[in-house]
């Protein structure tokens, strides 16, 4: 029998098989897709550990119904949808209050502050170093106007230690002489990004299975519970597993089988949409954040990568990649030389909570089940952490950080 049996192959159940195997388990990984295909494919490869701002925050509640009208916008709601979303729009409003996202912005700092040290170590272990650059990141806003209405944001970070220095037109152009339309912005220097994400998870899946590790591709759609564990899982060919502890690292797809284990969870897929440009025809040197937008720009490869928008539709839904087109005449807006032809168009699904935080736990109602999901746009980012506090979990010993904020038990 195994030791860890992990459901999720993107990168938090990579992350996590490999720290499980670091401490000496056997692990086994099931999925349906190929290790890192899904949304772990389509990110914008950044390491965001200056994202310490909740998406929930004071006046945003009133932003909804403009949401639904606007289905190009930087997050959209489409109306079918609503009435399922209600429970996570109900949480998101009470997380929205000034208190609540200060602590949950407090939470995520004490998170993300871990991130690059366990990103390094990990990266470092599987002989993967080279594929981070350390450039920082440039957000951009086109007006006076558009800097002040995010203000808030930015206070929040300078709180919660995050450096930023303020940079106007001209330096700007100093750091990207491709942007036009640019009034000011911020210049973070700790943020990071891997070049080629996709790569990096596979990479980080062979060295998995180098290590002893295995992966199967089947889709795992029951949990069999003895009383207060997990007996056994069955895949939908009809296999069945056992294992001593199970890892629910699946993404939007954990929601399914929390509700299996009589878990209550307050998630949604926030589908996210980006268009690839093979040969973009122009350079820039670090991740561009358009802070009015809502959307960037960063190098994947050879390629860029124009990502962020986001909408709230359900797994099933067909992508609207109109949603892709709107990205790229936007950017036009402040890279004008853009060369489009021969771009690919994608969708994923992030694993959105209403609070920002991910699930991150032992779960509650069963003794050999832990939680690893509902990172949403920071699953890159905190995958490396996510796998050591996981790890800590199995081992039954102390976190180093504060994992209250981030239990299941919290959408109860």
């Amino acid at each position: 029998m195994t030791d860890c049996l992990v459901v999720g192959a993107g990168i938090i159940g990579i992350a996590c098989g490999l720290e499980l195997l670091k401490r000496g388990k056997s692990v086994l990984i099931l999925d349906e897709n190929p290790p890192g295909s899904m949304t772990s494919a389509g990110n914008a490869g950044g390491l965001g550990i200056t994202e310490v701002m909740p998406i929930a925050s004071p006046g945003v509640t009133w932003r909804v119904p403009g949401w639904l009208f606007d289905p190009y916008g930087p997050l959209a709601i489409k109306w079918s949808h609503l009435p399922g979303m209600i429970p996570w729009l109900w949480h998101f409003h009470r997380q929205s209050s000034f208190a609540n996202m200060t602590a949950n912005a407090t939470a995520l700092s004490e998170l993300l502050s871990a991130c690059m040290g366990d990103t390094r170590a990990l990266l470092k272990q599987t002989g993967l170093s080279h594929a981070l650059t350390e450039n920082g990141a440039l957000t951009v806003f086109p007006s006076a106007a558009s800097f002040d209405r995010n203000q808030l944001e930015w206070r929040v970070k300078k709180e919660n230690g995050i450096e930023a220095t303020r940079v106007d037109s001209l330096a700007v152009h100093d750091l990207e002489p491709n942007l036009r339309n640019v009034h000011s912005g911020w210049f973070t220097p700790a943020w990071c990004n891997v070049r080629d994400p996709l790569a990096l998870a596979t990479s980080l899946a062979d060295f998995f299975l180098s290590s002893g590790g295995l992966i199967r591709r089947e889709k795992v759609v029951k949990l069999e519970r003895d009383q207060n564990q997990i007996r056994s899982l069955l895949t939908a060919n009809g296999t069945e597993y056992q294992a001593g502890q199970y890892v629910i690292a699946a993404g939007i797809w954990s929601k399914s089988l929390c509700h299996q284990l009589g878990e209550k969870v307050i998630i949604e897929s926030e589908r996210g949409y980006n268009t690839t440009l093979p040969d973009p025809g122009l350079e820039i040197g670090r991740e561009i954040i358009f802070g009015e937008e809502k959307f960037v720009a960063s190098t994947i490869g050879s390629k860029l990568r124009i990502g962020g928008a986001a909408e709230f539709a359900g797994i099933d839904t067909p992508p609207n990649y109109k949603r892709s087109d709107r990205l790229l005449s936007i950017a036009l807006r402040y890279l004008p030389e853009l060369n489009s032809k021969g771009r690919e168009n994608w969708m994923g699904h992030r694993p959105s909570t209403p609070d920002s935080l991910p699930v991150i736990c032992a779960s509650s109602k069963v003794n050999n089940v832990l939680y690893a999901f509902g990172h949403g746009h920071l699953g890159l980012t905190m995958a490396a952490t996510t796998a050591r506090l996981i790890a800590n979990l199995s081992n039954a010993e102390s976190a180093s950080i504060n994992l209250r904020p981030c239990h299941i038990d919290r959408f109860n």
